[in-house]
């Protein structure tokens, strides 16, 4: 192929370096158009104006603009319609194709779907190609030709897999002469799309292709303690990677590559971590039916969830009356990051401890998580609620309290998000309910008052849920 003029159509993928759509562009064709659309299909459907998200992509697109125009290009910013804008642009500015990578999710497929044949109808090409994953769709399949349902299986075909060529980066840089000269535009800004700035800078989560090379760099310096660290939310022990991952401000195939280069346990853990997310956009393209509410196993469609609204709520707001599930849903809504351990401890939680249906959890990570990824959600809550592939046994449920003291024995992280706590001592931060009148009268807090009692009791609720269960597993 070879084409006088290409438009890269940029997504979940905002970088100018090993980027494999942006390369296959620059190499076939002559002059190479780029452009990034917030797409009002998406941004109306978040009620929150105040979307972490929504800031984090506006400050990483002004980043990739200014690495474009350094070079002499631009990134075209357009608000609208995608399915409008792509063939519309395509048409002004005269290309003979479009150029995008591989999207996963139902809705972005059918999106592509849309565009691609609004482009036909201008016998425009659109070429898309594998970017944000190191295997996709059927590379990994099982001994009779079938995708994997179980994770650790799956991984060991993919490492016997993976070599130097599924990690090798797109040399983008050899044929960045073909990018299109074009003058510097203005970035719209957020407040004209109707958002507004929210915490982000606060939070010190560093945007764009240089935020993601800066936590790289900080991980790496720590990355053989990651096996064990990562265990621990009070502590520096994992990578803070998500959110560029789910954006695409740093390559999957360059963090593999690094995993693969360290050759430690710790390394080999994160690398089994980048496995996982791999697993799950397989899982989503093999069963699309997860994305519309389905149970990966169907025997568990029928589970009936009592789904007490206060308990959701005291959930929601951290305010159940155990600690490390309050702390990290405090986290979740502060900063819209929540540490991996404890989405595994407040999922199983709300479905195993409150009864409450799973889907409730995937939604509200869907709308306060900044790193939110449909099909790594799914994938979690589903294997949380025992209702996933490779999923936790339904009877195994985690013990809040047990969970509060193995992975926070001193109360660090509590005390942070759950500051009506931090008179208490390091045992007794775990289950407030159980310090003495006395005592209570002594630090000075006040159960029901300054902070909850325990909305249920762990026990009963565990019962209730294993009865629950063993109804529709037999």
């Amino acid at each position: 192929m070879n084409y006088p003029k290409a438009l890269v159509w940029f997504r979940r993928d905002l970088r100018d370096d090993d980027h494999a759509a942006l390369y296959q562009a620059l190499k076939q064709s002559q002059q190479v158009y780029c452009v990034f659309v917030f797409d009002t299909d998406i941004l109306n459907q978040l009620t929150n104006k105040e979307d972490r998200r929504v800031e984090f992509i506006w400050e990483s697109v002004a980043a990739l603009k200014q690495a474009l125009q350094a070079k002499g290009a631009d990134l075209i910013v357009q608000y609208g319609k995608a399915t409008a804008c792509i063939p519309a642009l395509a048409q002004t500015l005269g290309v003979n194709a479009v150029y995008a990578n591989h999207d996963y999710e139902p809705a972005a497929k059918a999106r592509d779907q849309n565009v691609a044949s609004a482009l036909s109808k201008q016998n425009i090409a659109f070429h898309t190609y594998k970017d944000q994953v190191l295997f996709e769709k059927d590379e990994v399949l099982n001994k009779s030709n079938k995708p994997y349902a179980v994770f650790t299986p799956y991984r060991n075909a993919v490492l016997k897999k993976l070599d130097a060529f599924y990690v090798k980066p797109y040399p983008v840089e050899q044929y960045a002469h073909h990018l299109a000269k074009r003058p510097a535009e203005k970035l719209i800004s957020l407040e004209s799309m109707g958002f507004k700035r929210t915490n982000l800078k606060q939070m010190q989560l560093p945007t764009g292709m240089h935020g993601g090379k800066v936590l790289i760099d900080d991980f790496l310096d720590r990355i053989a303690q990651y096996e064990e660290a990562r265990n621990f939310p009070a502590i520096k022990g994992v990578s803070y990677l998500s959110t560029h991952l789910r954006f695409g401000t740093i390559s999957i195939r360059h963090l593999a590559r690094l995993a693969l280069d360290r050759q430690n346990r710790g390394a080999d853990c994160w690398l089994n971590e980048l496995i996982w997310r791999d697993f799950y956009f397989m899982i989503l393209h093999h069963h699309p039916q997860v994305a519309s509410g389905a149970t990966f196993n169907p025997k568990f469609q029928q589970l009936s969830f009592p789904n007490n609204e206060a308990h959701f709520q005291a959930w929601c707001q951290g305010q159940t009356g155990y600690p490390l599930v309050d702390a990290a849903m405090r986290q979740i809504n502060q900063t819209g990051y929540m540490h991996n351990r404890l989405r595994m401890v407040v999922a199983s939680f709300l479905v195993k401890d409150l009864l409450i249906d799973w889907r409730w959890g995937e939604r509200y990570f869907a709308d306060y998580l900044i790193d939110f990824d449909f099909s790594a959600n799914n994938g979690g809550w589903q294997w949380a609620a025992s209702t996933g592939c490779d999923a936790q046994p339904w009877f195994r449920i985690f013990n809040p309290v047990t969970q509060s003291q193995r992975f926070d024995a001193n109360g660090a992280f509590i005390r942070k998000y759950v500051p009506e706590l931090s008179q208490c001592s390091d045992k007794e931060i775990h289950a407030p309910w159980q310090i003495s009148s006395q005592r209570l009268q002594t630090i000075g807090l006040s159960l029901g008052k300054d902070y909850p009692t325990p909305c249920v009791d762990h026990s009963k609720q565990r019962l209730l849920a294993l009865d629950l269960y063993k109804k529709i597993s037999g």
